[in-house]
Order: C-alpha cells, then structure tokens, then sequence
C-alpha cells in the first residue's frame, strides 16, 4: 500500500464541500489502484486528506491525470496557507485498518521506532479490542526520517471520549505506556465528522 497525506490550512469551509465531493465522485472511481481515503476538517480548520492506493506507481499515474491537476487547482483556491504533503509505502495496519462505520477520525504524529511500535501493537491488539472497543482500526504512515502520521478510526466522538476516560486494568495503562516509550507524539488532530471513501 502507498499512502498519500495532505494537510492544509482552509479558508473556504463552505465550498470545500462540495470539491470534496467531487474529488470522491468523480476523480476517485476513475484513479487505477485507488483503494480509498479518509477526508475532512480538524476542530481547527485544517484539511486533512489521506489517500491510499495499492502502489507508488498507481499514486504517480492519478497524480498525472488532468482531471486530477484541474481538481487540485480547484482545491488550491481554497487553501489559506502552505499545503504539506507526505507520502510513503512504509504503512503498518492495526486492528484490520480503517473503517467506513467510523464517524470520528483521530491522526497525531511525531517521531518513532518503527519495529519496536510494531512488536507493542502485535501485543496490544487483544487487550484494545477488550477494553478498547470504541477503536475500531487504524494505520501508521512511516517516513524516511523515523517520523510518522497515525490515523485511527473511531464508532463515535462521545465513544472515543468514554474510551479515553475510561480506567484500564493494570495490563491496559501497560500497554499505553509501552506505546508512549516507542512513540513520541508531537501533535494531535480531531476529525469530528470524516468524509470516508
């Protein structure tokens, strides 16, 4: 899998819509390897757009389409300040990945080991479905320099602001710790309505 991430500031939340929209309905089911995307707006009015495709070439042949140029220019007018892309084949799936039941997307990013967070997940995923249920999946996007972008995928805001309150068993507060060692979080971003393609 080849992940594309888009983050952008917006200064014309009312017409991102609808480009949205048409990035889904019309660019999208004609892009070859196109697998699918996550899309909206952080509780701070940044753009948020991940795509997935099933390779490098397949993201480099829909970049080269003009309907995809044209619609980026669209998308351009609307951006308030400089656009940050990051891509990368370097994706490890969690919890069988995203979801298109979620209706609350999280991403945070930061520096990392990429092997040993591979090991702590492998052992966390059966205590987080157990005492976890709100996460229903997720993926993280590594790049060249050990940094990376997380993106989880959640039934419900309120289930994952329960799930974060909630007190975990001693296994449980284990596992988070492990992954605050191997992890080291710069930022976070809430998503509170995801457009999922």
């Amino acid at each position: 899998m080849f992940v594309q991430v888009i983050r952008a500031p917006v200064s014309d939340e009312a017409t991102l819509d609808a480009v949205l929209t048409r990035w889904e309905n019309e660019i999208c089911p004609r892009a070859t390897g196109f697998l699918g995307s996550t899309a909206g707006l952080t509780t701070d009015g940044e753009l948020f757009l991940v795509a997935r495709f099933e390779s490098e070439d397949a993201a480099r042949r829909n970049r080269d389409r003009p309907e995809q140029a044209a619609w980026w220019a669209q998308l351009e007018q609307l951006v308030a300040g400089p656009a940050r892309f990051l891509e990368s084949s370097a994706v490890d799936v969690s919890m069988g990945g995203g979801s298109d039941g979620a209706g609350f997307v999280q991403v945070f990013w930061g520096s990392g080991d990429r092997e040993a967070a591979r090991i702590v997940m492998g052992e966390a995923e059966p205590i987080l479905r157990t005492e976890r249920p709100d996460i229903l999946g997720g993926f993280t996007v590594w790049l060249d320099d050990g940094r990376f972008i997380d993106v989880a995928y959640f039934r419900s805001e309120r289930e994952a602001r329960d799930g974060e309150a909630k007190e975990l068993s001693e296994e449980g507060r284990a596992v988070f710790e492990e992954f605050g060692r191997v992890l080291a979080a710069e930022g976070y971003a809430d998503i509170p309505e995801p457009r999922l393609r």
